[in-house]
């Protein structure tokens, strides 16, 4: 669970300014945000924790195998959620950003205080997905040596020698926490949910 909260923070932390550069950058912001994309979709996880764990120290930075982790998983957890925010940010109405623009606020501050705010709303169907698929990464922190609970279980299975049973309940734990995710975001979903906004009048 630390591995997952902590690789959703930073790829949130990451995930909105790189939106704000994919909506209002330059073309060159947008080409570089293009490529930092491309690369961090196309590579498989876990080469991209292989790369961070035992690149880096070839030119002089260690990271411990939970931090290697956490870089490695949320810097691709960020390249999705900003697709996430880029596709709510632009279903929100340009007119909002026209009409903070003519209060005199800058690009900046309409996006903070009056884009983003909606975004949230439309964004958290999606995100969650992205939960429910980093919870489900984590479990790759094993390849680099982190005692999350799929290591755990093969301690456990090498004085038990129950595999089946132990990677049943492994199974299980995934299952729960995410079933007990998904109903805790989709209950903050209906509360933050604007009454009557998707609501489409039918035509007789």
């Amino acid at each position: 669970m630390q591995i997952t909260f902590f690789t959703l923070g930073l790829g949130l932390v990451l995930a909105l300014p790189i939106s704000f550069g994919q909506i209002y950058g330059n073309k060159l912001l947008k080409m570089i945000i293009a490529v930092y994309e491309k690369i961090l979709r196309s590579i498989p996880e876990l080469v991209i924790l292989f790369l961070i764990f035992y690149g880096f120290p070839r030119i002089g930075v260690r990271f411990s195998p939970f931090v290697a982790v956490v870089i490695g998983l949320g810097l691709r957890s960020s390249a999705y959620q900003s697709q996430v925010f880029r596709g709510a940010i632009n279903s929100v109405s340009k007119t909002q950003m026209r009409a903070a623009r003519s209060l005199g606020m800058s690009n900046l501050q309409g996006f903070v205080f009056i884009v983003l705010p909606q975004a949230f709303r439309i964004a958290l169907p999606p995100w969650t997905n992205e939960f429910t698929i980093v919870l489900k990464d984590s479990s790759l922190a094993y390849a680099l040596g982190v005692t999350e609970i799929l290591r755990q279980g093969g301690y456990i299975i090498a004085t038990k020698h129950e595999p089946m049973i132990i990677y049943l309940t492994v199974a299980v734990f995934y299952f729960v926490v995410t079933i007990i995710i998904n109903k805790s975001l989709g209950r903050v979903e209906k509360k933050l949910a604007i009454p009557g906004f998707d609501v489409k009048e039918t035509v007789r």
